[in-house]
């Protein structure tokens, strides 16, 4: 019997050498292996990706295609992975119907991701009150909108060293497209609140902080005027503090927090609140950093995750004038590819724009430079391969 399985397993052995020196065996062995890029040396890039990943593209108004070319010729440059589906829709430029939107929204639930930029909205009342920018964030319950605040080593403010983030709900409050004539001369606009959107978004804002290391979470409001709508909104995120016991909470008034966050922004860290409110704080904060043209921002549901700039400006004015500013547009690209755990090529891009805005020779009219959206894009194209040493 022990000379039998003695015999066996000598079998095994020579039938496991061979197939070692099998040219299959060596083909496979001979494949790079998909190193985590934070495994990867700082001049190592790991091996290229086994799969393209698809993500859907909306370049909308304004300066948005040029900023979308922008991150196209990153890519293409940075041997990024990801293949773009893209859909012009436009409300001003008579690209919209509901023929494109159902094919925007079926791209979006396919690939999960999205990059879009400001699909402008006309003042005019044509007979319908959401606009396509709304809808797009309704149908795929876009609840949550992030715009990470962060100050940009080498380019100086007012404010320096700022890091505070923004978490807007953004599919209810006065954003509800209720509109109404009651009587000749009197409209009434309804502003819709909650407690079931007002806990998730104020869970979301808690998570995050959790997730991201952060200390505190303010809620923002106006429940000392609207005190049935904003003071639900208040109490809810109230009531969701109170399983969060490592996180500080508190609550401000929307007047006063625009009027701290100019003052003394670096109190705050985690900053939550209804529609209205976070447009209108999404824009002045950018404007303690830069300006519209820096700051990266992304809407998430369960299931998607739309990655556009922070503060949303088409700036039609700067159309096909070459001098828009990219940097918003790619870092939230970069963020897209954090998200995709291309955790490389986000590093990569992320570090190369920041190295063009640190070292202060290329910049955008809107920076205080001369330079072109063309010279930007180049500069941020040479700085890809190189990394910096930490």
């Amino acid at each position: 019997m022990p000379v039998t399985m003695a015999a066996a397993l000598r079998g095994s052995l020579v039938t496991l050498v061979k197939g070692l020196s099998s040219p299959r065996w060596q083909q496979l062995a001979s494949r790079p292996l998909s190193v985590s890029a934070a495994l990867c040396g700082p001049e190592a890039p790991p091996a290229r990706a086994d799969a393209t990943f698809k993500v859907t593209m909306v370049p909308g108004d304004g300066v948005g295609p040029e900023l979308m070319t922008a991150v196209k010729d990153v890519f293409k440059a940075g041997d990024v992975p990801v293949e773009f589906e893209e859909f012009h829709l436009s409300e001003v430029q008579n690209m919209a119907s509901e023929e494109k939107l159902e094919q925007v929204l079926t791209s979006m639930k396919t690939n999960k991701v999205a990059m879009k930029g400001k699909i402008h909205t006309p003042m005019e009342f044509k007979g319908e009150l959401a606009s396509y920018e709304m809808r797009l964030r309704r149908k795929l319950d876009l609840f949550a909108n992030v715009v990470h605040v962060n100050s940009l080593p080498g380019y100086s403010t007012r404010h320096n060293n700022l890091d505070l983030v923004i978490i807007r709900e953004q599919t209810e409050g006065e954003y509800s497209s209720l509109e109404h004539e009651s009587v000749t001369g009197v409209i009434e606009c309804l502003k819709i609140i909650t407690r079931q959107k007002s806990r998730r978004i104020a869970k979301f804002a808690f998570d995050y902080a959790t997730k991201k290391g952060r200390n505190k979470v303010t809620a923002v409001h106006k429940a000392n005027i609207m005190k049935l709508g904003d003071g639900l909104f208040l109490q809810s995120c109230a009531e969701v503090a109170q399983l969060y016991p490592k996180i500080k909470y508190e609550n401000i008034i929307i007047d006063n927090c625009c009027m701290q966050l100019v003052q003394n922004p670096y109190q705050f860290d985690v900053l939550v609140m209804p529609n209205l409110y976070g447009n209108i704080i999404d824009n002045l904060a950018a404007g303690l950093v830069g300006g519209a043209g820096v700051v990266p921002g992304e809407s998430y549901s369960a299931e998607y995750a739309v990655f556009e700039t922070g503060a949303r400006h088409p700036f039609a004015q700067a159309v096909g004038r070459n001098i828009a500013n990219p940097t918003a547009m790619l870092l939230s690209a970069a963020n897209m590819l954090r998200h995709l755990n291309l955790e490389y090529h986000s590093q990569m891009v992320s570090d190369a724009v920041k190295r063009v805005i640190k070292q202060g020779k290329v910049r955008t009219r809107d920076l205080g430079g001369y330079s072109t959206t063309g010279d930007f894009v180049h500069a941020v194209v040479e700085n890809l391969r190189h990394r910096p040493v930490y």
